[in-house]
This record gives C-alpha cells, structure tokens and sequence, in this order.
C-alpha cells in the first residue's frame, strides 16, 4: 500500500483527491494538511515516513517549496510531488530545486495523477508533459551538457540497472541525496523516468 499525504489548502480539494486515490486500491491517504508548516508537523508524527507528499504550492503561511524543503532536510518524507495549477519555469525549478521529485498538475486526467503517485512512490520521476515543455530552453546546449560529475554517476549506475539504495551504498551517499540527483538529472536531459534515463545514458554517456 502507498502511503500519500495531502497538502492542500482548499479542503474541497483535498477531498476530491482523497476520494480518487482511496479508490484506486493501493493508495492511502494518511494524513492531511492545509499549509506547509501543518505538513511538516503532520509527517513528523507519523509512525513511518509517508511513501508520498502530495504539495500545493501557493499556501498561506509556509507555501509548498519551503514545506519541501523542510520535510526533506528532516528525512521525514519519502517523496515529494507538487501538484498545483502552475505550470511557469519558475515555479517549476523552484519546486524542483527544493528537493520535489515531480511536478503534476491539478487539471491533470485522475489515471494520470494516480499513475504520478505511483511512480514516485516507484523511485520515478513524474512530470507533467506541460510542465517538461516549461524547462525546455528555446536554444541552449545539448542536454545533459551541465550534468555534474557526481549526477553523470548516478545516471551511469542508473543505466546499469541498480536501484537507489544500491547506487547509494556504492557511491557513499544517502538514498533521499541520490533521489535528489536523479531529479535534477531527469530534468537536465529532458525525460520523465528512469527507464528514459537508462536510455539516454545508453546512447550519451
């Protein structure tokens, strides 16, 4: 079962996904919250940390990237997934640059939102096709060109087929740092997933 907290400061919302993930049969919702200092408290009690947070971005109070932020500096989270109305540059790599390991948006198909959970619960990365187009430069360089040595190795080891606790053990680092890294390297080189990294790698590195 994959554990989703909601972070959402409309309740009406909150109810609706709570509705539709419930439904599906392999999701649970084990906590809500309404804005992202309640997010932080609402993890932080949990006797386990969830499999996946579920983040509005514009909130009163501490809005969604800080609560990212937060969370993943505690250790307190499995995943972090944005889901907002906003698909801008900025906002995204913002989001992204917190720590968020995807980026769907709320009038996304409910097949596709569950399918995000899924698969950020999976060690994936979802982005919304929207909001992928969003970080495509109009010119730039190649993808992949800015990718650190330390991400070319994640990606490497990506493509050999080793999982994140894996990776992190032979890298020396933790797996929410290696979680980081593929975020930032999914978004670098343009895929939504880890398959598609494995891919690329295959042919670039």
């Amino acid at each position: 079962m994959i554990r989703v907290v909601l972070v959402d400061d409309h309740p009406l919302v909150r109810a609706g996904i709570r509705a539709l993930v419930e439904a599906a049969g392999d999701i649970e919702v084990v906590a809500e919250a309404a804005d992202g200092a309640a997010a932080v408290d609402a993890v932080a009690t949990l006797p386990e940390p969830p499999d996946v947070v579920l983040m509005d971005l514009s909130m009163p109070g501490v809005d969604g990237v800080t609560a990212t932020r937060r969370l993943l500096d505690a250790g307190g989270a499995g995943a972090v997934v944005v889901l907002t109305s906003f698909a801008d540059q900025a906002r995204v790599a913002e989001a992204l640059e917190a720590g968020a390991v995807g980026y769907l948006l709320k009038d996304s198909e409910p097949a596709d939102l569950l399918a995000g959970i899924r698969a950020a619960a999976a060690g994936h990365a979802p982005l919304d096709p929207r909001v992928a187009r969003a970080l495509l430069p109009a010119r730039g360089p190649a993808p992949g060109a800015d990718l650190s040595d330390r991400e070319r190795e994640v990606l490497a080891l990506v493509a050999r087929g080793l999982a994140n606790k894996q990776i992190a053990t032979r890298l020396g680092i933790t797996e929410r740092t290696v979680k980081v890294h593929l975020g930032s390297v999914f978004r670098r080189i343009g895929v939504a997933d880890r398959t598609s990294a494995a891919l690329w790698a295959r042919e670039h590195l």
